[in-house]
């Protein structure tokens, strides 16, 4: 695992790239669900909300993009993707920060009840726990997050 890497804001290029990751991370995450049956989606979601309203940071390291996180105008972190290859490097939280940078009044997610990994990731990141709710997209239980 290459612990190179760099930070920039996204470009239109990188739109196969980032819906790639995403995919990916989802399957590794979520191995019983079918994700390649999601990619459409998306791809439109990323057009038509994330790309339009949000800041969208990637993570590159020498040959690839292994990592993005997405923060909206309001400190809502939508998205923060990591490759699972670089899963336990300085990535994710390189990203994390970055988003707590770009909304310093306070950053707040979504993340689902049963992935104990992001919940801990978040936990030793300075999130607190501020809730619970519903996801209305996947009916998952999700617990509300906030860091600020």
């Amino acid at each position: 695992m290459s612990t190179s890497f760099n930070l920039r804001p996204y470009r239109a290029e990188d739109e196969d790239a980032a819906i790639e990751l995403w995919r990916l991370t989802w399957q590794q995450a979520y191995p019983s669900i079918d994700f390649n049956a999601r990619v459409a989606w998306w791809r439109e979601r990323w057009r038509n909300e994330l790309v339009p309203n949000a800041a969208i940071i990637v993570a590159e390291d020498p040959d690839a993009l292994v990592g993005f996180v997405t923060i909206d105008g309001k400190g809502y972190l939508d998205q923060l993707v990591v490759s699972p290859d670089h899963w336990g490097s300085a990535i994710a939280t390189a990203l994390v920060d970055e988003a707590k940078r770009l909304s310093p009044g306070g950053v707040t997610l979504l993340v689902n009840k049963d992935n104990a990994r992001a919940i801990r990731f978040y936990e030793r990141n300075g999130f607190a726990h501020a809730g619970e709710d519903i996801n209305p997209t996947s009916g998952r239980p999700v617990l509300k997050m906030r860091w600020g």
